[in-house]
């Protein structure tokens, strides 16, 4: 190149193309690397299964999405993302036939848990809804970046969400309640007996109160997309199918920012073991279903929410968790469904549905957990496998293929377990800094964590162009 850039984005997942997007719009020169032949990372959606059955590989549904303060920062809309908020954004369905649910209404869905613990439950949430910008932000900060928005509320928060899920249980007295709230914590992809997966648990239940828990319409990749087409507007420029394996395969630049996971970025700029402390965590396997009709819950409101968690009560959730964390094939899995269709039927042929669900399993296990997650799914959905055209199946293998980020199938990018809840990828004044002076790390392995929000890019391209305008 005739000239150096001012900065390389290598990987455009949606945190690589945040990055890219707020140095950009500050004037800088930037071009994005991705290896794979489209950009999305873990925001694409795909035609797995057959023709007309658009599937998100990875994320689906983003209670985070909508309120980030990143994406709420940028004219996403005008580039194509458009939100679509399900009926009910949560069903958590019981044997019984009914079901626990989160809507954007406290008294709903605290009367779904049942008359003893419905107070208890309103007490919970309550203090914290109505700052959701505040909260947002403060919640998705870096602690290096100065002080809270809201010191005050931010303490309230984490008096509350820094205990272990399995503590902030015992406020319920039934199992509907308690169910909900490990379901929510799961997420993490830890035991809900996990330091601040009660933080977890709070944030996904005050986001749908707050916001729902939308999809974008056409799938995952409408994000990814709206995203590259700012970049471009602004100036940037995107190269996919290029695979970075040497810092020195890049354009020269002052600055280069890794969308990558930490032992990949340490490969690729000379950094040794810079990173041999960083933990993965356990491994998702997926499966993608195109059906016939919409899944025959038994549980009615099942039949109307977006998102659908199966595993009834809090003891089998944090069994199905720690089998996954402690290496033992899964038995009775805890699972995230999402039912895309049901909000936006232009993802499948008229009638048809897509359906996307999850249970999790030890890192880089190579077994089959399709028969004991499809019964499970019969369990509370009899005759479901009677719909099923087609499946694509991914175990961690197959994960860890399609996303280079997802080490040995850990879509988290890094263990929700000990320190590393909170410090991550290391112990440093600025995470996304690294030895290299011109080298930076933004991926989901640094603050503040997985999910399709684009923080971790924000916060790393603020370290970098406080860098570059120092220089």
């Amino acid at each position: 190149m005739s000239s150096m850039l001012d900065a390389v984005v290598v990987g455009a997942g949606p945190n690589g193309l945040t990055a890219a997007v707020e140095l950009a719009r500050r004037g800088f020169s930037v071009e994005v690397f991705e290896a794979h032949g489209t950009i999305g990372g873990g925001a694409r959606t795909e035609e797995l299964t057959l023709p007309g059955f658009r599937h998100d590989p990875c994320s689906a549904v983003h209670p985070l999405g909508t309120g980030s303060p990143a994406f709420r920062g940028m004219p996403l809309g005008r580039h194509g993302l458009e939100w679509l908020q399900p009926e009910l954004s949560l069903a958590h369905p019981f044997p019984d036939g009914s079901a626990a649910v989160l809507t954007q209404s406290v008294g709903e869905s605290a009367m779904s848990l049942g008359p003893r613990d419905a107070g208890a439950y309103r007490r919970l949430v309550t203090p914290h809804l109505g700052h959701w910008d505040t909260l947002a932000a403060d919640f998705l900060r870096t602690p290096w970046d100065g002080l809270p928005r809201d010191p005050y509320r931010l303490a309230r928060f984490g008096l509350v969400g820094l205990q272990p899920a399995s503590w902030l249980a015992r406020r319920f007295r039934d199992p509907k309640a308690r169910g909900l709230l490990a379901g929510l914590a799961a997420h993490a992809i830890a035991p809900t007996s996990g330091f601040a997966t009660g933080a977890i648990a709070l944030v996904f239940a005050l986001a749908a109160h707050e916001n729902g828990w939308p999809v974008p319409r056409g799938g995952s990749q409408a994000i990814s997309d709206a995203l590259a087409s700012y970049l471009r507007e602004l100036g940037g420029t995107i190269r996919t199918g290029f695979e970075v394996k040497r810092l020195d395969e890049l354009p020269p630049a002052r600055a280069y920012v890794f969308d990558t996971s930490p032992t990949a970025l340490a490969r690729i700029a000379g950094l040794g073991d810079a990173y041999r402390g960083y933990r993965y965590g356990a491994a998702a396997f997926k499966i993608d279903y195109a059906l016939s009709g919409p899944v025959p819950w038994t549980a009615k409101d099942a039949r109307r929410a977006g998102t659908v968690h199966i595993g009834p009560t809090e003891g089998e959730i944090d069994s199905a968790l720690r089998a996954a964390v402690d290496g033992r094939d899964p038995s009775v899995p805890f699972l995230i469904t999402a039912q895309p269709t049901l909000t936006d039927p232009s993802r499948a042929p008229g009638g048809r549905h897509v359906f996307w669900v999850y249970g999790h399993v030890p890192a880089g296990w190579t077994g089959d957990a399709t028969d004991v997650i499809e019964r499970q799914l019969e369990r509370f959905a009899p005759g479901f496998r009677d719909l099923v055209l087609a499946r694509a199946v991914a175990g961690p293998p197959e994960l860890a293929a399609r996303n280079a980020n997802y080490v040995g199938g850990d879509i988290a990018c890094g263990a929700f377990a000990g320190l590393q809840t909170l410090i991550r990828p290391k112990l440093a004044r600025v995470p996304y800094a690294t030895a290299h002076p011109a080298v930076f790390l933004c991926s989901s392995a640094t603050p503040p964590g997985p999910g399709v929000h684009g923080m971790s890019g924000h916060h790393a391209a603020k370290a970098v162009w406080r860098r570059l305008r120092a220089s």
